[in-house]
């Protein structure tokens, strides 16, 4: 039997997705062509932009694709910056909750080690929240040296949906533009570009059931940044490149299915991360659950520690039983690393080396939940074992 529990890594394309794929692959045109064939191209793809913006609430305008949602967080976090530093020699300070993704993450070091940027890391309470006050504290102090704020709609390895409003609200007393990964979230919990009062979001197609390699950053109408690929001039001058009309429609089609069933889907996988968290819990009492409580997390992520165990002995003996689950940690030049997400959180090296991450969609059902229980507790006896011996 195959069980796979990993869909916030990827998940399955929803047939939507691959029909409207299959059609436009079909269809000859490059979309920045005055010619018939180029117009309809075009056509279809404004016609994906204007469907992803009324599901994403914002203007059509607003929307650039990209290749990746790790290209959109490049693009949003070095165009703002370039963009701010250049009106203000002052400021040089980007300021990202502790546990961003490494595609915040990296390219926010990557301009501290390369254009001597500071960054400033906003702590994480043991919910999986970002500690406001701290926040706050920061934003009063340092306003004047801010060029942005970027902090995740939520997160990716314990599923914590994150206060955005407030931390707008916060910055938008001084004019800091603030940024949000919001990958884990569209297509899975309501999302409103405009409620929310951001400045840039970032969204990807393969994550929702779409296609993969394809991506968007919002971008608040108006707003002029420095782009990070020059060329043709495509996506008001700020993403230049083909447009993938494929992927675009196939990504829009995604989200439209994603839209029509999000209720029912918030429903119906968040009773299955309840039945695999009490289940597990049942066969194996001294779990700790990680993260934010049901009402104030994505629907489908379960990050549990299972102590006196290696996450990556756990992950490989699940694999042997058909079973497709995530460490969440990060791997440098071959070497696993614990999670900065659970560290951030307050867990121990050793514990954040002992933690899966279990990710459910609409697409697992109950017996998968029941086949993991099934086999768990044998598992994590044998990774406790292979640990005694060490």
């Amino acid at each position: 039997m195959r069980v796979y529990l990993d869909h916030a890594a990827t998940t399955p394309m929803v047939e939507s997705a691959i029909t409207a794929l299959n059609n436009q692959l079909l269809k000859l045109g490059n979309p920045s062509s005055l010619h018939t064939a180029g117009r309809s191209a075009r056509k279809d793809l404004e016609e994906a932009r204007e469907s992803i913006a009324k599901i994403a609430d914002c203007a059509p305008s607003e929307i650039i694709f990209t290749g990746s949602g790790t290209e959109a967080n490049n693009s949003a976090i070095k165009g703002l910056y370039w963009t701010r530093l250049a009106a203000d020699s002052r400021r040089k300070v980007i300021v990202i909750s502790a546990f961003e993704h490494h595609a915040v993450l990296d390219p926010v070091e990557w301009l501290a080690e390369h254009e001597d940027t500071e960054i400033i890391q906003i702590p994480i309470l043991n919910s999986g929240v970002i500690d406001l006050e701290y926040f706050k504290k920061v934003i009063s102090e340092r306003a004047g040296d801010i060029a942005l704020v970027s902090v995740m709609h939520s997160n990716n390895e314990v599923g914590s949906l994150q206060p955005i409003s407030e931390i707008v609200k916060i910055a938008n007393e001084f004019k800091i533009p603030v940024h949000s990964d919001a990958v884990q979230s569209f297509g899975k919990v309501p999302f409103s570009f405009a409620k929310l009062g951001l400045t840039a979001a970032t969204l990807s197609g393969h994550k929702i059931g779409g296609p993969l390699g394809i991506g968007i950053l919002i971008l608040k109408r108006g707003l002029e940044i420095t782009p990070i690929l020059h060329g043709g001039g495509q996506e008001r001058d700020i993403r230049s490149g083909t447009l993938n009309a494929p992927a675009i429609v196939s990504f829009a089609a995604a989200a439209k299915t994603a839209a029509e069933t999000l209720e029912t889907r918030i429903d119906y996988v968040s009773k299955l991360r309840i039945k695999l968290i009490s289940e597990i819990g049942k066969v194996i009492p001294d779990i700790t659950v990680n993260g934010a409580t049901e009402n104030s997390s994505l629907p489908g992520i379960a990050n549990i520690t299972f102590p006196g165990t290696e996450s990556d002995a756990l992950l490989l003996l699940l694999d042997a039983q058909g079973i497709a689950s995530s460490t969440g940690s990060a791997c440098s030049a071959g070497v696993p690393q614990p999670s900065h997400v659970l560290m951030s959180m307050g867990l121990s090296a050793k514990e954040a080396k002992s933690s899966l991450r279990f990710s459910i969609s609409a697409t697992n059902n109950d017996s998968d939940i029941e086949y993991l229980v099934s086999v768990i507790s044998e598992v994590v006896t044998r990774a406790r074992a292979a640990q005694v011996k060490k």
